[in-house]
């Protein structure tokens, strides 16, 4: 079996990205390197950070544009892509996710005071509590179809503890195994945020590896597993008002902010903040046409 991208999907958005390897304390994250190809190869860098069950080819398309601005990093959660998993015991809580990218930051980007942060979906919610919790570190900030954790009224924090524990003993099934790519692309179609075929076959490429039985997934079942604990919505509300960076909120029309009632009230609470409009789906950044999501990201993030 092959798991190799033919050159048609990947047509667009070949620009020469590199594997990398990051080792942290207790794991190694993975990702992909866009080199700068602008007149300015000293800028700053420009940190990618993929949504659930994605990995950092999420940002395939929009990464060779961002790359004329300054050096590109594309990361793999932990669980994702082709980063290692949480050791066992452990879960997938979102202060986690942060404290990966701090401890990202500190040990292989020393070098620079301050990244621009670019999340999608989950990826912004990180990028979000990152950049409130350090606002020393992060020098602009873009959420795509993100802003902010899901919340939870104090009164659900038992029943939610509950579910997170629960599931924690009962543990996870052995995942589907498939034939080949385009046999598992074709179920990413039909999702619940779907991808054309084209495009779930470049992200379930880097999610899939060759088992005895056919090809399996590589990403963590325990990322399925409901949060042993959430936030309330006092305490998102203080995280976005922490944000200093200057903001671009990318909204999707048909995406998940569409249908989330308190966007508007996250938004109004951030210091400094513009919203860039699309018609297009969750994945507006990946899927049909990018431009305007590519000249807003590089128009904001050329700013001074």
């Amino acid at each position: 079996m092959n798991l190799s991208l033919s050159p048609g999907p990947l047509a667009e958005a070949d620009s020469h990205f590199s594997e990398v390897r990051w080792p942290l304390k207790d794991l190694t994250l993975a990702g992909l390197h866009w080199p700068a190809s602008g007149t300015r190869p000293g800028e700053r860098p420009i940190i990618l950070l993929h949504g659930w069950l994605d990995n950092s080819l999420s940002f395939c398309r929009l990464a060779p544009g961002l790359s004329t601005l300054g050096p590109v990093w594309a990361i793999d959660h932990a669980g994702h892509g082709h980063s290692g998993h949480r050791p066992q015991g452990q879960s997938y809580l979102l202060a986690d996710y942060v404290s990966d990218v701090a401890e990202l930051l500190q040990t292989h980007f020393a070098a620079h005071d301050t990244v621009d942060l670019v999340g999608h979906s989950l990826g912004g919610i990180v990028a979000m509590l990152f950049a409130a919790a350090f606002p020393e570190k992060v020098r602009r900030l873009v959420m795509i179809d993100s802003l902010g954790p899901i919340s939870k009224a104090p009164e659900e924090a038992v029943g939610q503890l509950r579910r997170g524990i629960g599931k924690r003993l009962t543990g996870s099934g052995a995942g589907g195994t498939y034939a080949s790519l385009e046999e598992a692309a074709k179920l990413r179609t039909r999702g619940r945020n779907p991808l054309s075929e084209d495009i779930a076959r470049i992200l379930l490429s880097r999610n899939l590896s060759e088992g005895p039985e056919g090809l399996q997934w590589r990403t963590d079942p325990r990322l399925r597993h409901p949060s042993v604990m959430m936030f309330t919505e006092e305490q998102v509300q203080a995280f976005v008002a922490a944000v200093e960076a200057p903001t671009l909120l990318v909204r999707a029309e048909h995406g998940l902010l569409a249908n989330f009632d308190r966007w508007q009230s996250r938004f109004d609470t951030l210091n400094d903040v513009r919203c860039l409009d699309i018609d297009g789906g969750h994945h507006c950044h990946l899927d049909g046409d990018i431009t305007p999501v590519d000249e807003g990201l590089r128009t904001f993030l050329g700013e001074k």
